[in-house]
């Protein structure tokens, strides 16, 4: 599947042992890396002293990681001096700088080896190489970034490896007004460490900084200065809601708020998404308008247009990352990223004369306490269309297959939103529910009839949703039946699987789902228990116990607990053999209890000649007060994490056959309906 990305980077300076990704400002050709003194603002640190008993690959005598702000934007400077303590880190030798030429080329200052009081000069004598390399081309993106290399000669173990270079990374499409971060990693090698954000006098960006980096905080009249000597690794609190994850970080913005943010981006869909009087689009766009009579019906014909003959490519050549290209531009080569894709949808459906927006997103799951965050455009990494259709709101993504439609809740999880409006829209928080429908629903009917002694008749289907589901269908789409079906009899045959028969598979758009098939013969793995009673553990029947939610003692005790939203079902069916009678038969007691936030529910039924089973786990709250799962935890020990074991004996009369509830076998109903019975929560 393309990678569902925009143009949204994000920016960070991260300390760690690679060579500091840097280069400056250059009034030469973009496409070298020059060579220059360290620019003004630029502060080294004092070397630390190697200690005798030090000890790993290396020691950093210094490392200094600073952002300087200007009337152009921003300006990254890293240089550092390392002792190599280790032959496996003599790899912090292959120096690589990477840039984007519409920003100006990186300036590198120095790189020294020094050794015994010796200081040997390799810029003296060695040139980096400049490569243009697209290195996520098999991802569909094109960045245009520039990439130089330089291997260190005669390295050696016991050298100081001294690095500096300045880069400017200023957006053409921002300008002088940017955000970002300044970040030391969790566990840094040993030694000294140097972050630095500075500014000139007009510039000066809004600061949030994370209690472990406030206390460290040096301000002064145009910076503000991180100094840290062998500092502690850092464990984020366990379990813990994903902002909780964020630690010695320091944010920066010159965007006022999210209104502005918004604003500023605004315009460019607007521009990006007009079209010319003769504009091919137009024609595409009443096509459109006389096939269907609905305003819904319409704007899901022009999202399938911008999904189906439209390829996925991100672009962000020549400063393109930020900037959309336009709906023209678009519909001409016929590829483009979410950028492009979202600008020709609001074209579009701007046509006819439906109400949309461009709205910024991020995709990676990353958005949790976004509302604590500083205004950046580089905490989204996705961009998709909202849309009013008959008084009802509608998103429309264009990077999706086009089986995916104009739904009333985004296809892929969202917890914050940025609408992007002429007046500057705040940012939105997308409300939460337990998921209605299961994620994934695995069936299994086993055919026994014929006997324990048999192989039985299995029939295994998987209906998946949300981005699995969506994966799937971009595999096996493009695939013929007889491609499908000699896949799986070459990798699946084996454990469960004597033969494969038949493999169908289907993406059932009502139910957005991936509907997957096997049907084949298999051998049952009966236990036997003597006296000629028999037993097997159903497959899926059973549930892990959940594990404690405890901290280590020096970590906040009072943070919530965080669950990944989840929605699991299982249903098994065994068609018994024939010789047996229904009251021959026993299974494991039901479950329907509800600890750390998540229904665990399990439930058997004997009738018409089968033994059903259904089991759910459905996450109900994200977040858990610590309270509750301390008390949670005194309730593990008595949690039923038994296998579904059903038993056969011959002289037994089993006075439990009843059902509580009536499970349905998987051949009797729609299991890819919205409202299958995989679930009840403890106390409905």
């Amino acid at each position: 599947m393309a990678p569902i990305k925009g143009g949204f980077v994000r920016l960070s300076v991260s300390v760690c042992l690679a060579a500091m990704l840097a280069g400056g400002a250059a009034h030469a050709a973009s496409n070298q890396v020059q060579r220059g003194p360290e620019p003004k603002w630029a502060v080294q640190s004092e070397l630390m002293a190697v200690p005798a008993d030090a000890a790993g690959a290396v020691f950093i005598r210094r490392q200094d990681s600073e952002i300087h702000i200007d009337d152009k934007g921003q300006l990254l400077y890293g240089g550092y001096r390392i002792r190599i303590l280790h032959s496996n880190a003599l790899q912090i030798g292959n120096l690589s700088v990477g840039w984007n030429p519409a920003a100006g080329s990186p300036v590198v200052h120095v790189i020294k080896i020094h050794r015994d009081g010796e200081v040997i000069d390799v810029l003296q004598k060695a040139s980096f190489e400049v490569l243009r390399r697209e290195d996520q081309l098999e991802a569909a993106m094109l960045e245009g970034t520039l990439t130089a290399v330089l291997r260190v000669p005669d390295l050696r173990v016991g050298d100081e490896l001294e690095f500096g270079a300045t880069i400017r990374v200023s957006d053409p499409t921002l300008g002088k007004d940017d955000a970002g971060m300044l970040l030391l990693g969790a566990e840094p090698a040993p030694g000294r460490y140097h972050l630095r954000l500075s500014w000139e006098e007009r510039n000066k960006p809004a600061i949030k900084m994370t209690p472990d980096m406030a206390a460290a905080a040096q301000q002064s009249t145009n910076a503000v200065d991180y100094r840290f000597d062998n500092p502690a690794a850092l464990t984020p609190p366990k379990d813990a809601p994903p902002r909780y994850m964020l630690q010695r970080m320091a944010e920066y913005s010159s965007f006022g708020d999210w209104q502005a943010l918004s604003r500023r981006f605004a315009p460019l869909f607007a521009g990006a998404s007009k079209l010319a009087a003769n504009s091919p689009l137009k024609r595409e766009a009443a096509r459109m308008a006389s096939a269907h009579a609905s305003p819904l019906d319409r704007a899901n014909a022009a999202l399938k247009l911008v999904q189906q003959d439209v390829r996925y490519i991100y672009v962000g050549l020549n400063g393109g990352n930020l900037t959309p290209a336009t709906a023209e531009e678009t519909w001409q080569r016929r590829y483009g990223d979410c950028k492009g894709k979202t600008a020709l949808l609001l074209a579009l459906l701007g046509e006819l004369g439906i109400e949309a927006e461009a709205v910024l997103v991020n995709s990676s799951g990353a958005d949790d306490g976004l509302d604590e965050r500083l205004p950046s455009p580089r905490v989204f990494d996705h961009v998709l269309v909202r849309a009013r259709i008959d008084g009802k709101l509608y998103w429309l993504d264009g990077t999706l297959p086009p089986v995916v439609p104009a739904g009333a809740e985004p296809a892929l999880p969202f917890q914050w939103v940025l609408p992007l409006t002429g007046q500057g829209s705040t940012l939105e928080r997308l409300a939460w529910k337990p998921a209605q429908r299961p994620d994934e629903v695995t069936l299994f009917e086993i055919d026994a009839r014929a006997g324990f002694d048999q192989p039985a008749r299995i029939t295994n289907t998987t209906i998946k949703r949300g981005i699995e589901g969506l994966q799937q269908e971009v595999q096996f789409s493009a695939l013929t039946p007889a491609q499908i079906l000699n896949a799986f009899r070459q990798n699946a045959i084996g454990d469960t699987w004597q033969t494969i028969d038949e493999v169908k598979w289907r993406y059932d758009q009502k139910a957005q789902a991936s509907v997957l098939t096997i049907v084949g013969t298999g051998t049952l793995d009966w236990d036997d228990q003597g006296g000629g009673s028999k037993g097997m553990a159903l497959p899926g029947g059973g549930f892990n116990p959940p594990e404690k939610r405890v901290r280590a003692a020096e970590q906040d005790q009072d943070l919530p607990f965080y669950s990944k939203p989840d929605f699991d079902c299982r249903v098994t069916t065994v068609r018994l053999p024939s010789t047996t009678k229904p009251q021959q038969w026993s299974h494991k007691d039901d479950i329907d209890t509800r600890i750390f936030g998540r229904t665990y529910y399990r439930a058997f039924d004997v009738r018409d000649g089968a033994l059903r089973m259904v089991r759910g786990l459905r996450v109900e709250q994200k977040e858990v007060d610590a309270a509750s799962a301390r008390r949670d935890n005194a309730r593990i020990a008595k949690f039923d994490n038994s296998m579904a074991w059903i038993t056969y004996d011959p002289s037994g009369a089993n006075e439990d056959s009843q059902a509580t509830r009536p499970v349905p076998a998987t051949y009797e109903i729609d299991w890819t309906a919205d409202n299958v019975p995989c679930r009840i929560s403890a106390g409905e």
